[in-house]
């Protein structure tokens, strides 16, 4: 009975020895695992100002020495965007502007040969560096598609600049104060050359516009 008895004290021993060495070191472990990762969502808005710089250049079809200029703006502009991954997301950017068109070169007489306004959804697909902490700069590559309304004629008789495809090359940065605001900057060049019609003193006349914006623009980025 007493053999008994001391092996029994020695197995308890022998089992709380094991666990008071491997029970917290098993408990730190699981709480590592268990412990939950903080949910970043993919949507991302950005409200930016953004300078709209043109060209200038194009042509009337048959009428040497013609050229064309075009007036820049400053417009506000938002943007969305969603997050594939870490570093892949798409970007649709939203906004609308105006263009005063005047004749230049040949053209000069003119003067103003009209105005319009422009809506050019752009999007692109990012890739996002994610390496240098606060400071996330990106790169990106798409298409827009402008269209033109609200066209005016002023030194012709009519003016009607043709929507048309474009491309869309980007670089930029969003600096990040806290996990959802940040400070944004970003440049964009879109390669857009609509085509249009005019008609002079009843004659109709065909060209293009070469406009190939820059578009230079800085703001708020809110991550949700």
């Amino acid at each position: 009975m007493k053999i008994r008895n001391q092996t029994a004290a020695l197995l308890t021993g022998v089992a709380l020895f094991a666990f008071s060495s491997n029970g917290p070191a098993t408990a730190a472990d699981l709480t590592g695992i268990a412990a939950p990762v903080e949910y970043q969502s993919p949507w991302q808005i950005r409200l930016r100002g953004l300078g709209v710089v043109t060209e200038d250049e194009g042509y009337v079809d048959g009428v040497a020495g013609s050229d064309l200029s075009y007036s820049d703006t400053v417009i506000p502009e938002l943007d969305i965007s969603y997050y594939f991954t870490d570093n892949i997301a798409a970007e649709l950017i939203l906004g609308t502007t105006y263009a005063n068109v005047t004749g230049n070169g040949s053209l000069t007489s003119m003067g103003r040969v009209g105005k319009t306004w422009l809506l050019p959804p752009t999007l692109t697909l990012q890739y996002h560096f994610t390496d240098f902490g606060k400071f996330k700069p990106y790169v990106g590559a798409g298409a827009t598609y402008a269209i033109f309304y609200s066209q005016d004629a002023d030194g012709v008789d009519d003016l009607d600049i043709e929507n048309t495809f474009g491309a869309a090359l980007q670089v930029g940065f969003d600096y990040m104060i806290d996990d959802h605001w940040g400070w944004n900057v970003d440049v964009k060049k879109i390669f857009l050359e609509p085509d249009f019609d005019v008609v002079v003193g009843g004659n109709k006349l065909s060209g293009k516009a070469k406009l190939n914006p820059w578009l230079i623009g800085t703001g708020v980025t809110y991550r949700f």
